[in-house]
């Protein structure tokens, strides 16, 4: 036997993509944390610069326009260069730019510096989705990507209790120094440990490397695995078999990508409302101390870490990769929840478990946006198709806190979730219109 042949049937098998999906948990954490401080931080900046509800929801609508901007750009960027430079350069680019809002002395210095974290910022989702494409066989990329949108959750679960204890030490202020710390980090982190791809990487097995590049399952896990039989589902969702979209022209010419992309502007356009204006709502009209809003306004991205993890299993294990089923079911069940806010509770426990439960059933879909082209596009053109849905979706998160603050500036809060109730609706008219594309549909 020769020595190749024996290192390779004695080659230990390696997971080390879970190691790369627990650092895509930590590095988007930390970049959650630095967009979603601005919620907590909102009240008192207000108070120092004397705005208005529509100038304040205008502040955090400038970084969501920038991070829209900079989608395009970063997804033709990674189809030519890759990930790992890119994305590392962007991470520590983002942790400079949120010091540097700790260090804002005027509006306009505000606003300079939250553009500037915008387009830092904006090429991170790319690089990561792109990132488990790479990374994981097609049964594991609703899971990874569950984990990766849990991180986008989890980092306003931690937000709201230390930005509440930072500014009860000290000022506003040094919310955004703090924060600023961790991302130089973890950056150089990411840039040692991930490829661009699992063939490159010393710390994955070949075993590994052929696991991850295999389309099919083995024969034996078809016999073990429980077939899917929702023929009905099919029906429903408009399940077919596609061609894969070959080229960025294709790309750009399906209805499916900018179907998806649209209900995704008004879905993420509910997500960006709550994350800037709760912890508002929360003192201004339900009169909570700054340590009470920091824990009730956590409650929603509990909820939110919860409803991804079990949407990207769920969609993965129990519906056999079909995405549409939890894209319809969060739109209809979020619309009756942003209903119910219109008269939320005062007591914080009851109050609190309303938003939790408003986090799950909004994020138990949220995941299959980031997942759905992957099964419409190579490889080569999902970082394109991907940033398609991803400016869509920031677009409409730039435009919501907006239009919320000019709501409020004329109307009240039960205006503002009755507008988040419509948006809701018009998402799920929006995704019925799109295809559910599965490799072997039951209505064919």
């Amino acid at each position: 036997m020769s020595q190749n042949v024996a290192n390779v049937i004695t080659e230990k098998p390696t997971k080390f993509r879970w190691v790369v999906a627990g650092l895509i948990f930590l590095v988007y954490t930390v970049a959650a944390a630095d967009r979603a401080n601005i919620g907590i931080a909102l009240p008192f900046i207000r108070k120092e610069f004397h705005m208005s509800n529509t100038e304040a929801g205008g502040l955090v609508s400038l970084f969501l326009l920038a991070y829209a901007i900079a989608q395009m750009p970063s997804g033709f960027a990674y189809s030519k260069f890759g990930v790992r430079r890119i994305f590392s350069f962007a991470m520590i680019v983002t942790s400079i730019f949120t010091g540097l809002i700790g260090s804002s002395s005027s509006p306009l210095m505000m606003k300079i510096y939250r553009f500037g974290l915008g387009l830092a910022e904006g090429p991170l989702p790319i690089g990561i989705t792109s990132t488990i494409n790479n990374w994981f066989p097609p049964r594991e990329k609703g899971f990874a990507t569950g984990i990766f949108l849990s991180a986008a959750k989890f980092g306003p679960v931690l937000v709201p209790p230390l930005c509440a204890l930072i500014i009860q030490q000290s000022s506003w202020h040094y919310i955004f120094y703090w924060f600023a710390l961790p991302g130089i980090f973890l950056s150089i982190i990411w840039y040692v440990l991930v490829k661009n791809h699992p063939s490159e990487s010393p710390h994955c097995s070949l075993t590994e490397v052929k696991y991850i590049e295999s389309e099919q399952l083995s024969q034996k896990a078809m016999v073990q695995k429980r077939p899917y039989s929702l023929k009905w589902l099919d029906q429903l969702i408009r399940a077919r078999k596609a061609d894969p979209l070959d080229t960025n022209a294709r790309v750009f010419r399906s209805w499916d990508i900018w179907g998806s992309t649209l209900a995704y502007f008004f879905v993420l356009g509910i997500v960006n409302v709550l994350l800037a204006w709760i912890p508002t709502y929360l003192i201004n009209v339900k009169h909570f101390t700054i340590m009470k809003m920091g824990f009730v306004a956590s409650a929603p991205w509990v909820g939110a870490v919860i409803g991804n993890l079990v949407g990207g299993w769920f969609s993965d294990k129990v519906l056999n990769k079909r995405r549409k089923p939890l894209m319809m079911m969060t739109s209809l069940s979020t619309t009756f929840m942003m209903y119910a806010l219109t008269n939320a509770p005062n007591d914080p426990i009851f109050l609190g478990s309303l938003l939790f439960l408003t986090g799950i059933l909004l994020n138990v879909g949220f995941s299959a946006y980031m997942v759905y082209p992957m099964g419409l596009t190579t490889k080569k053109t999902f970082p394109i198709a991907s940033s398609i849905i991803n400016t869509g979706g920031q677009l409409g998160g730039a435009c919501a806190p907006l239009i919320t603050g000019m709501i409020l500036d004329a109307y009240s809060w039960d205006a503002v979730f009755m507008f988040l109730a419509a948006s809701s609706f018009i998402s799920l008219l929006v995704v019925l219109t799109i295809t559910e594309p599965v490799e072997n549909p039951l209505n064919i």
